[in-house]
């Protein structure tokens, strides 16, 4: 074949492909082979042919032949690029990237929009790889060529948008040169905007803010930001929001005040006012604020974490877990890099866990502290740790953690104080009273220990019990350093009633123990009992009455009893039915409010709940004679006489000289 005939062989198969021939082209090019095995326009079009008839092998290993004839030639570039275009397979992209990398150099010099059109393409296919980085590289060389041939600044404002929507995401991958490419893509697209100001260059400002807030180590960046946007858009308030919660991390609070009289209701600046009442130990008033700015504003771990703070110092423990869980999910995002602010929650939350003192709660606590990371180089988390199995009951772990602290931080309260709870655990009280000294020694600002200390001297004597110097100081001085700690001032009261016989006093230790902690049952029904010894029913009435209103069906038995047996006393038969029901339903198995609500139902002349009553009362106690009593004078009044004989007789085997069974 000669020249001439290569060159009219290549013309039909190239008038064969435009007219769809497919196998006819194959034919005219492999007869131009047999003469030209290098033809480059031959393997061109054999690929371009095999393509169309679904041979992408073919087709392919036909396009990589031409191109390692002619590396630099376009047409089997092109070919191989709508040959992986068209393809389903997921491994073709990285060769696709590959292919358009190199029409890119030899569009370079040449036609300029079909350089543009692959470069789009290119970074289209790292989009969907989430390659951003290559991304932002590639697309930024887009925006330089742009410049270069002296593009329109309204032209440039919507490649800068755009690179900005491309590298969006890539926040969770925290590559730093990704990081920097979308901040600089931010400012460049601010910078551009037409008209400013204006609601889109507005929107802008909001998006390239909530993108600073993200990277904890652009403060300066964030800084200048809100300040420029302030500058441009002095009555909105978003930049100064974002400032507050930025500065919240950093406990920085000057900028709360101008936020609150810009909007009152702003939640950032709510959370800032709590911090601020949290920091003047204004603990009630900083759970308030903080309660009510995380509603509006939810997604703040470190408002979750002083919410939960501010719950411990008021010994609310159970809210506390919860506000830290709240304050972990929030940090659980992909676009919170703090660990040190993770491992500061789980240590509240595993104290918190310690103070509500059960077993399931310790499980969880030891379950929490493992979470934290490098927590066993981190002596006090050991200590809190020794807690927890103690409280667990694993004597022997506690013990363990104890000795270890005790060896390597001597100087640490924690250390000594574990031993404390230790030795206390064991009734080991002189032991226990020389922990607990050498805790306050090292840090005698801790109502804790001083109310431990006052306990330890409670149950070692009856002599260090009656000595004021004692237990009542160690409860004094802890009620001092921490006046929400309820229990402290139910141990007062116990002083005042039992060794100073002060009723009136211990009333009032009582009263304000069950005002803290209204679940501390026995600081509530000795608050009323002593009210009702000092004549002050109004009193006991407004404590009971506060607690029953306030009570779910089921709970808060000691409340319905006290007050059933004082409408019983009061002859009011109806009321303390009421209650005495309330009381039962606390607690069906309790005898004596069953007994009670006997008396209540004969009161009022329900003969027949009231032996129901009164039967119930002695099946759950065999020994409540008085229960048995009452059943069988209730059936004489029934005239059920046979019955009430056999009852008396039943009595008066048990106790011969039972005088109202021989009434009866």
């Amino acid at each position: 074949m000669s020249n001439k005939e290569v060159k009219a062989a290549l013309k039909s198969a190239r008038d064969a492909i435009r007219n769809k021939e497919y196998k006819e082209a194959l034919k005219h090019c492999k007869a131009v082979l047999k003469q030209e095995k290098n033809n480059y326009n031959a393997w061109v079009f054999i690929g371009l042919a095999a393509a169309e008839l679904e041979q992408p092998d073919q087709a392919k290993g036909a396009y990589k032949k031409a191109i390692e004839l002619e590396p630099n030639q376009l047409l089997a570039w092109q070919g191989l690029a709508n040959l992986y275009e068209k393809s389903n397979q997921t491994d073709v992209k990285g060769d696709l990237a590959d292919v358009y990398q190199k029409l890119l150099e030899l569009y370079e010099s040449g036609d300029k929009q079909k350089w543009c059109d692959v470069c789009n393409k290119l970074v289209e296919l790292y989009h969907q790889e989430k390659k951003y980085l290559e991304v932002a590289e590639t697309w930024q060389k887009l925006i330089q060529r742009k410049q270069e041939e002296g593009a329109e600044k309204a032209e440039l404002h919507q490649l800068w948008k755009k690179m900005i929507q491309l590298l969006k995401d890539s926040t969770q991958n925290q590559d730093n040169k990704t990081e920097q490419s979308l901040l600089t893509a931010f400012e460049h697209a601010v910078n551009s905007a037409d008209p400013v100001p204006g609601e889109d260059h507005q929107n802008l400002y909001k998006d390239f803010i909530q993108c600073l807030s993200k990277f904890p180590h652009e403060t300066a960046r964030l800084e200048k930001a809100c300040n420029d946007m302030m500058a441009l858009y002095p009555t909105v308030s978003y930049p100064l929001e974002v400032l507050c919660l930025h500065f919240i991390q950093l406990e920085a609070l000057h900028c709360f005040s101008r936020l609150l009289e810009m909007d009152a209701s702003s939640g950032p600046g709510i959370i800032v006012f709590g911090i601020k009442c949290l920091q003047e130990k204004k603990y009630k008033e900083a759970v308030k604020s903080l309660t009510e700015g995380l509603q509006k504003t939810s997604q703040c771990p470190a408002a979750w974490h002083y919410l939960a703070e501010a719950q411990m110092k008021i010994h609310k423990h159970r809210d506390a877990v919860l506000s830290c869980n709240q304050a972990l999910e929030a940090l659980g995002t992909p676009d919170s890099p703090s660990l040190w602010w993770k491992n500061l929650i789980l240590q509240l939350k595993a104290e918190a866990l310690i103070k509500i003192a059960d077993a399931d709660a310790a499980e969880e606590a030891v379950k929490t502290l493992e979470q934290i990371v490098d927590a066993s180089s981190d002596p006090v988390v050991l200590a809190i740790r020794g807690q927890a199995y103690l409280n667990k009951g694993l004597m022997d772990q506690a013990s363990k953690i104890s000795q270890e602290l005790l060896l390597s931080h001597p100087e640490l309260a924690e250390s000594h104080a574990l031993e404390g709870f230790i030795h206390y655990s064991q009734k080991n009280y002189e032991q226990a009273e020389k922990s607990f000294l050498n805790a306050i020694e090292r840090k005698a600002e801790t109502a804790e220990y001083h109310q431990y200390l006052g306990l330890t001297y409670w149950f070692m004597s009856d002599e260090t019990k009656k000595d004021k110097g004692k237990a009542l100081t160690q409860f004094l001085k802890a009620a001092k350093l921490d006046s929400y700690l309820g229990s402290v001032f139910r141990y007062l009261g116990n002083y005042y009633r039992d060794i100073a016989g002060d009723k009136s006093r211990a009333r009032g230790c009582y009263k304000k123990a069950f005002e803290l902690d209204g679940t501390d049952e026995e600081s509530g029904t000795a608050a009323v009992d002593l009210s009702v010894e000092l004549g002050d029913m109004d009193t006991a009435l407004s404590i009971l009455n506060e607690v029953t209103e306030k009570a779910s069906t089921g709970t808060a038995k000691w409340a319905w009893l006290h007050r059933g047996l004082y409408y019983l006393r009061t002859n009011q038969p109806s009321q303390a039915v009421a209650d005495l029901q309330a009381a039962v339903r606390a607690d069906p198995k309790d005898s004596n409010c069953w007994e009670s609500l006997g008396e209540a139902y004969l009161s009022r002349g329900s003969y027949s709940t009231a032996l129901k009553s009164f039967r119930k009362a002695s099946e759950l106690n065999p020994g409540l004679v008085y229960s048995i009593y009452r059943a069988a004078a209730v059936e004489q009044i029934l005239g059920k006489y046979e019955n009430a004989i056999a009852t008396y007789q039943q009595i008066l085997k048990k106790t011969e000289d039972y005088v109202p069974a021989l009434k009866g």
